[in-house]
């Protein structure tokens, strides 16, 4: 299923194509630049601009997405520690950067992405485009 009017988050963060889950509330989404490896967005489908106004219905199905995300993450990059980060300033829609976290470097299709920001926040304006196939691994692995 895709929204037939996606807002302009999910379409700046790559919707339809960087679509890994679409669920009634909320699309996951491969992030366009990645900070580490397997970076994601998890973005609300609906208009809402304030995590508040959210429906119940969508904190539900938030709670349900989180963990399936944190074990595909797992299963795919390794991580150490996840960063969820609700940075809404210039894209105004409820979402949030999920951002794997580990020391060292994680590879991917002859792909070496560090986490430059380790242990620190994470330096999202060290960032590299998704590497070929990521976005079609993830999708297998979302469980």
């Amino acid at each position: 299923m895709t929204l037939p009017h996606p807002h302009a988050t999910l379409v700046k963060f790559g919707y339809p194509h960087n679509l890994v889950h679409e669920g009634r509330h909320w699309a996951v989404l491969v992030r366009p630049q990645q900070p580490t490896l397997g970076s994601l967005v998890l973005c609300a489908t609906g208009e809402a601009t304030a995590y508040g106004d959210l429906p119940p219905e969508a904190f539900a199905e938030q709670g349900e997405l989180v963990p399936r995300i944190e074990a595909m993450l797992k299963r795919a990059v390794g991580y150490e520690r996840i960063n969820y980060l609700m940075l809404m300033m210039v894209d105004p829609h409820v979402h949030f950067h999920v951002i794997p976290r580990y020391e060292g470097r994680r590879e991917f299709g002859g792909t070496m992405v560090s986490d430059s920001g380790w242990p620190g926040p994470p330096a999202l304006a060290e960032s590299i485009p998704v590497p070929s196939g990521l976005t079609a691994f993830l999708i297998s692995n979302f469980r």
